[in-house]
């Protein structure tokens, strides 16, 4: 869902230009970055779904801090309130709701691995639509993601451009193409 998370990240700039496009996709992978560590650490993990080879959504993921519904939360607030300070309360807010983001996204594809509370506290269910058990369909959604946000960045870039150079935008094509990409790698991996 890499792809898909960057491709809500464009979105997102193309509603709100004051905030950089950087600070959205690094936002938007905020989850997926404090997992890294404590994936090194042993702390948070992933196991392959029995019965297939792993690659694209055929993983179960044991990321019970950074991707419990209320560890998302903390993380998103503490972001949100860094990146305030910069750039005001709105881009604190933006940049808050789109690490959330990740986990609403991850919600809809991943299977039931996502606890409420951190370390899965109280052993409550864990949430998750699993809509990567049906590859197509998760590309699909994620394609349109891609598709969808790579449209609002560049009609919004297209409308604040001066009007002498308003046409078809090469780069918003590249970045188009870039998201179908990386869409195609992560399915071919699979």
């Amino acid at each position: 869902m890499i792809a898909g998370h960057f491709g809500l990240a464009a979105g997102v700039k193309g509603r709100q230009p004051q905030v950089p496009l950087w600070a959205l996709m690094l936002a938007t992978v905020w989850l997926d970055i404090v997992f890294a560590p404590l994936l090194a650490a042993g702390v948070e993990s992933f196991d392959t779904v029995p019965g297939t080879s792993g690659g694209y959504g055929n993983a179960i993921i044991h990321a019970d801090y950074t991707h419990s519904l209320v560890g998302a939360l903390v993380l998103a607030a503490l972001f949100g309130l860094v990146a305030a300070r910069p750039w005001g309360r709105q881009a604190g807010v933006v940049l808050g709701a789109v690490v959330f983001s990740h986990w609403l996204l991850d919600l809809i594809v991943h299977r039931a691995d996502l606890p409420i509370l951190p370390g899965n506290a109280g052993d409550l269910p864990r949430l998750g639509f699993g809509l990567w058990k049906v590859p197509a369909a998760s590309i699909l959604v994620e394609l349109a993601l891609v598709v969808a946000g790579a449209w609002l960045y560049w009609r919004a870039a297209v409308q604040t451009a001066p009007a002498d150079t308003r046409r078809p935008n090469l780069l918003g094509l590249l970045v188009l193409g870039a998201g179908v990409v990386t869409l195609a790698v992560d399915a071919l991996v699979a």
